[in-house]
């Protein structure tokens, strides 16, 4: 049986009434129906516009958090790491230095050549290694410092210098 009868929106149609919905009331509202969708309060699952999210938003929202919580959680990884390989060179720095200035007010000048030793500082051990190395100039030696974590082959810092020499 095709009725013309209007939609919600108020466009004609002439699409069969669906039997379950019944015989409208006064003022256009079906039988049964509490809301403003029209459908039968037996055959809805939760009141219609009720406030709140459903399972499928709250479950979007988590893996939303999930991930931003992951990428944080790597970032301050990342900064760690950045911290502790700035505060090696820092005090390998400070190791060269300590060495170069050792080098420098030593009363007896060290002979030209390589030589190495060890130091603690920082609750760390560092292996450095000394170059003496002339220079045009036969009173100025040109002091070249390496310094090394541990037992690790690459110098964490270098560092080069020039003192002078009684002729």
């Amino acid at each position: 049986m095709n009725v013309a009868f209007k939609t919600r929106h108020g466009e004609p149609s002439t699409r069969p009434r669906a039997a379950s919905h019944g015989p409208r009331r006064a003022g256009g509202q079906r039988r049964g129906a509490d809301g403003i969708c029209g459908c039968p309060a037996r055959l809805r699952i939760r009141p219609c516009h009720q406030p709140g999210f459903t399972l499928i938003e709250v479950l979007i929202a988590l893996a939303v958090v999930a991930l931003a919580l992951l990428a944080l959680t790597r970032t301050a990884g990342l900064a760690v790491q950045d911290f502790d390989a700035l505060r090696e060179r820092t005090l390998a720095g400070w190791m060269a230095a300590n060495v170069l200035t050792d080098t420098r007010i030593a009363a007896i000048p060290p002979p030209l050549g390589r030589s190495d030793g060890r130091a603690e500082l920082g609750g760390h051990t560092w292996r450095w290694t000394r170059e003496v190395l002339a220079t045009r100039n036969a009173s100025i030696r040109r002091i070249e410092v390496q310094v090394f974590l541990g037992t690790a082959d690459q110098p964490s810092a270098s560092l080069t210098g020039f003192a002078g020499v009684a002729p």
